[in-house]
This record gives structure tokens, sequence and C-alpha cells, in this order.
């Protein structure tokens, strides 16, 4: 096993007896009254794709779920559901209303980073936010800005289906641990590599291929610390911004633990992707690190010669730190559900790995 400094369970366990003393404020929703506010602060449905969006609606209401549908969820024009207020304003009052205990976005997009400016963190009451690809540049601001998790998983549409699989199906145990409990999720079986639409399965996903986690070294691999993260396509661009201030967070928060960086990569090229990840080293967001996960990527192409591997090699050395990739994380289904503020231990072994979440404040 490999041990990186901060790295020993010995560690992780000490610090997880000491976070009351440290004046940590981390909070964590519940899903108490299981009220899902369903907004697209990025993109919205196409009209002929609404007939996916009221399977997955039905879906959430055989899960015990109430919903609350925005109108932004039904339209979309020129790369957004509305204009950026529209958008704003609806999820602002999805925010800040008692009763919603869950923010469930139909999908990404492009373009919700217009809406940050326009969104009222500080009015925000305590719930759930969860999706992935655009609409992690809002989970994470979200964290950095109020100190309250969110979660990093599945959007609405892949869970329409009348079964999930295992590791999709972990959101709801995830979002259903409570303050000072644990949930521990495991790799998958198997991931997507193409996607089937002319006749998906019952569980939407088409897995096909072996899932196989790996580590730069190839040797086994643990990490400990708070789990911070999202699509490096988009919360790149948070970098320089009050929405991206990492070391602020760090500060504000009295985080003592190292931070687990979790990327996923939509589009990004290898050089895309290591100027994104050098950008993030300069502006001190791995000042605090102990181990990096990368997700799954369906970009296959290197750029002369250059592939992701070698960016992987490159940061692990930079930076002396673990790396695990083609975890499931991102546009390669299935993917685990990471809650951002969350302390976390990631094993990693043969191709396979677990991650324990542990909601400390």
């Amino acid at each position: 096993m490999i041990y990186f400094p901060n790295q020993s369970t010995f560690l992780y366990n000490e610090i997880t007896k000491s976070n009351v003393r440290s004046g940590i404020i981390i909070r964590y929703p519940e899903l108490n009254k299981r009220i899902a506010g369903i907004t697209a602060p990025s993109s919205g449905v196409n009209k002929e794709l609404h007939p996916m969006m009221h399977q997955a609606i039905e879906r959430m209401t055989k899960r015990g779920f109430k919903t609350t549908v925005g109108d932004t969820v039904w339209t979309q024009e020129k790369a957004k559901s509305a204009d950026k207020k529209t958008r704003a304003n609806e999820l602002n009052k999805m925010l800040q209303d008692d009763s919603i205990d869950l923010i469930f976005p139909p999908w990404g997009g492009e373009l919700l980073i217009e809406t940050l400016e326009h969104i009222e963190f500080d009015k925000i009451t305590p719930k759930w936010i969860l999706g992935y690809s655009d609409i992690s540049a809002l989970l994470l601001a979200v964290t950095l800005k109020t100190g309250m998790a969110t979660a990093h998983g599945t959007n609405i549409i892949d869970i329409r289906g009348p079964k999930s699989d295992a590791t999709t199906a972990r959101w709801l145990d995830v979002l259903n641990t409570k303050a000072n409990e644990s949930v521990k999720q495991q790799s998958s079986e198997l991931y997507q590599l193409e996607w089937k639409f002319d006749d998906p399965p019952e569980e939407i996903f088409n897995l096909t291929e072996p899932t196989k986690w790996k580590s730069v070294t190839g040797e086994p691999v643990e990490m400990n610390g708070r789990l911070l993260g999202g699509c490096t396509d988009v919360i790149h661009h948070l970098v320089g911004t009050p929405y991206g201030d990492v070391n602020g967070f760090i500060n504000k928060q009295n985080i003592k633990e190292n931070i687990i960086w979790y990327f996923e990569n939509c589009e990004d090229s290898p050089t895309d992707l290591k100027r994104t990840l050098t950008q993030m080293k300069y502006a001190g967001w791995f000042d605090q690190c102990s181990g990096i996960m990368f997700g799954r990527t369906a970009v296959t192409d290197d750029v002369e010669g250059y592939t992701f591997l070698d960016v992987y090699r490159e940061i692990q050395k930079d930076l002396g730190v673990p790396i695990i990739y083609d975890v499931d994380c991102g546009h390669v289904p299935p993917q685990m559900t990471f809650v951002n503020g969350a302390m976390a231990h990631i094993t990693y072994e043969n191709n396979s790995g677990t991650m324990t979440q542990n909601f400390l404040p």
C-alpha cells in the first residue's frame, strides 16, 4: 500500500475524533420531506425529449418523492433553458424554499456559470443539490461560498428507468446519510462504452465493459481528506473568481485536513486538461491536497502522442500526491456520488476501489 504524507489510517481516525473540537463547519442537508425541486439552471429539455422528463418525474414519485417542477425544465434555446436571470430567479426560489430538500436538475449543459452572479448564496436554506457536468460549477460554488455540502452524481434524466444499476442507485443512500454518519460505496463492475438510445435497457445505461480503476504507479493507494471537485471543463473557469476561492473556503471553514480532489472530463484534450490543472495549481487549489481522482472520459485522442496518462504521471510527480484514474465519476457511466465537503477514505487495489464518506462537520 502506498502512503503519501498525511495518508495513514491512524491519521484519518484521529481527524475523525477531533473534528468536533476543531470548529469546522460543514453543513449536511437532510432528505426529511422528500420534496424535489426540478429546475434547469443550465440546459432545459427540448420538446421532443419531454417524454423522458415525464418518465423521470414519474420515477421520482414512485420513489416516494413529491416534485416541484420549474418552467425552465421544458424550454431550450441557444444553449440554455432561458436567459440567465430567469434561470437564477427560479433556482433562487427553490434554494430558499424550506419545503424543498433536494434540487435535481434534468442534466448539465453549457452556460450555468453566467447565473452565479445572480444567485443569493446567503439566503440558501439547507438542501441537497445533485448533478454533474455543467451543474458541478454550481455545486462547487455553493460549497465554497456557504460551507453547505453538495452532491456530485447522477442527473434525474438518467434515473428514469424502472431499475438503476447498483452504483447509480446509491445516490439515495448517500443523500439519506445524516451528519456524523458514514456511507461506503464500491467501484462498479461494468461501465458504459456506448449509449443505446433506440432501445435503452431498463437501467438506462448500456453497461458492457469491465470497470478497472487504475493508479499511476500500478500499486495500491490509500487517500484521506475532504472531498472537492467537479467537471474540469467548467470548474476551472471559477479560478480567480468569488465562486472558486478554495483557500478562502479552507480558512473560513477551518479545514485542517487535506483535500482529495475528484475530477471528471467531458471534452478536454490532454493538453486542455494539463493547462487546467496547471491553472488550478497556480491558484493554490492544490496547496492542501492529499490525492486526486480522475473519472473515465470519452475523449480518446492524444495530442502528438501526449496522453491523459502522461498528464496524470506529470501531476503526480509535480504535486507528490497519489493519482487514481478511470474511477466511477462523470460522463462515462455509471458514477458514484461524491459529496463536496465530506471526509473521505479512498482505497484502491487490483483495479477496484472503495470510497467511505463520513459526514463530519
